[in-house]
C-alpha cells in the first residue's frame, strides 16, 4: 500500500471526522488544537507531527495507519464522504470500510513477518446468474468442504477454509469484504443477534465464492438489489440447507417447534428459518407472515437444544490461524505485548493472557 501525501491525509482526517459526526470545533476541543488548525490539516496545508496525529487518531477512533496508508485498490472507488453525503448509513459504511482496510493491513503485516500464510481462495467454477444458481453454488461449497447438510459450527473457521479472514468488530452496520491481491478479508459487526452475524458472515463469503465485485455504493440501484438477492440466496442455503428443513419436517410436532429447533441447531435468525421453510414449500405465504409476527423468545431457542449452544462470532473475534500467528509473533519477540493485544481485537483481555516469550537463545 502506498503512502499518502498531506492532501490525502487531510482528506482522510475530514472523512473520519464526518464519520464520527463531529464538527471542526468539536474535534479541535477533543485534541487541544485550534479549529483553524483542523481546517488547515483537512485542506492539506498544514503538516502533522507524530503526537498530533496520535491525538487525532484517538479522537476519531481510528488507527494511525488509517491516515498514513492508502486503502486497497479494490476499495479506492468508494464514494468520498462529504458534508452533503454524510448520512447515518454512509457514516457507518465509512467506519466499516476503514476497519476492513486496517484488517487487511494487519493480515499482510503478519504475512510479511512469516507468521501467517495466505490461504487458497475458493471460488465457484460455474456461472451464477440468479438465486437458483447461487443456491447450487452453496451446495457445491458444502460438498467441497464435506459438510453435507450438517450445521456449521464456526463461520470464522469455515470462511478461513475458503481463504477469507473474518474479523468481528464492535462497529455500527453489518459488514464488508474485499480481495486485495492474494488476501481475502471480511469484517462483521458485533451488533445485532448471533443469527444476523452469521448471516452477514455468510453473505460476505458469498461475495468471495461467487466472485462478486466489492462495492460500497451508498445508493441502492436495481442491479445492486438483484446482486444482493443472489448473495442472500447463497447465504441462506449455506447456513440452513433446504434439504435439512425437509428432513426435519418428517418428524412429529408442530411446524413452529420444528423451525425453532432448526434455527437453534443451525444458529440462524428466525427470518432465515422461515425463508427456507417457505422455499421447501412447507409453509404458505400467510403462514410465514403469521410465524414472523410471533418470533421465538431467547428461552425457547435455548430450551430447544437443552441450553447448550453458544452464540457464534461473539467471543471469537479473529480466525484461528490468525490468532496463532499473533501468538507466535509475540512469543518470538517480533511484536510487543501491546501490539499483540491490539491485533487480537478484544479476544484477549490483558497481557496476562499472552503466552510466555521464548528466551533469546530460542528465538529464530
Amino acid at each position: 500500500m502506498s503512502t499518502l501525501d498531506w492532501n490525502e491525509i487531510g482528506e482522510r482526517v475530514r472523512e473520519a471526522r464526518l464519520a464520527m459526526r463531529l464538527s471542526q470545533e468539536q474535534l479541535a476541543k477533543q485534541t487541544d488544537l485550534d479549529r483553524t488548525m483542523i481546517s488547515k490539516i483537512e485542506a492539506g496545508s498544514r503538516r502533522l507531527d507524530a503526537l498530533e496525529l496520535a491525538r487525532l487518531a484517538r479522537a476519531l477512533d481510528m488507527p494511525i495507519g488509517h491516515f498514513l496508508s492508502a486503502p486497497p485498490a479494490v476499495m479506492s472507488h468508494r464514494t468520498p464522504l462529504a458534508e452533503d453525503t454524510a448520512t447515518h448509513a454512509a457514516q457507518a459504511s465509512y467506519r466499516i470500510d476503514s476497519a476492513l482496510a486496517s484488517w487487511i493491513r494487519e493480515i499482510r503485516m503478519l504475512m510479511s513477518l512469516g507468521m501467517l500464510n495466505s490461504q487458497p481462495i475458493k471460488q465457484y467454477p460455474d456461472k451464477v446468474d440468479g438465486p437458483s444458481t447461487a443456491v447450487e453454488a452453496a451446495r457445491w461449497l458444502r460438498r467441497d468442504l464435506s459438510l453435507g447438510i450438517a450445521a456449521i459450527a464456526s463461520m470464522a473457521e469455515l470462511c478461513e477454509r475458503c481463504g477469507q479472514y473474518v474479523l468481528v468488530t464492535d462497529l455500527p452496520g453489518d459488514g464488508a469484504s474485499a480481495m486485495d491481491g492474494d488476501i481475502a478479508a471480511a469484517v462483521v459487526s458485533l451488533n445485532g443477534d448471533p443469527g444476523r452475524r452469521r448471516s452477514t458472515a455468510a453473505h460476505e463469503l458469498g461475495h468471495l465464492i461467487l466472485g462478486d465485485e466489492y462495492s460500497t455504493d451508498i445508493g441502492v440501484s436495481a442491479s445492486r438489489t438483484e446482486r444482493e438477492a443472489v448473495i442472500d440466496s447463497f447465504a441462506a442455503e449455506l447456513l440452513l440447507p433446504v434439504e435439512a428443513v425437509r428432513l426435519a419436517s418428517e418428524e412429529q410436532g408442530s411446524i413452529r417447534s420444528m423451525l425453532i429447533r432448526l434455527a437453534a441447531e443451525y444458529r440462524t435468525s428466525w427470518s432465515l428459518a422461515l425463508r427456507q421453510a417457505r422455499t421447501a414449500e412447507l409453509i404458505s405465504q400467510g403462514e410465514e407472515k403469521r410465524l414472523r409476527a410471533h418470533p421465538p423468545t431467547h428461552a425457547e431457542f435455548r430450551d430447544s437444544l437443552g441450553w447448550t449452544p453458544l452464540p457464534d462470532l461473539n467471543s471469537i473475534r479473529v480466525p484461528p490461524s490468525y490468532a496463532h500467528a499473533v501468538m507466535t509473533a509475540y512469543r518470538y519477540g517480533r511484536i510487543t505485548s501491546k501490539r499483540a493485544l491490539e491485533l487480537m481485537h478484544g479476544q484477549l483481555e490483558s497481557s496476562e493472557d499472552l503466552p510466555p516469550q521464548l528466551e533469546e537463545d530460542d528465538a529464530p
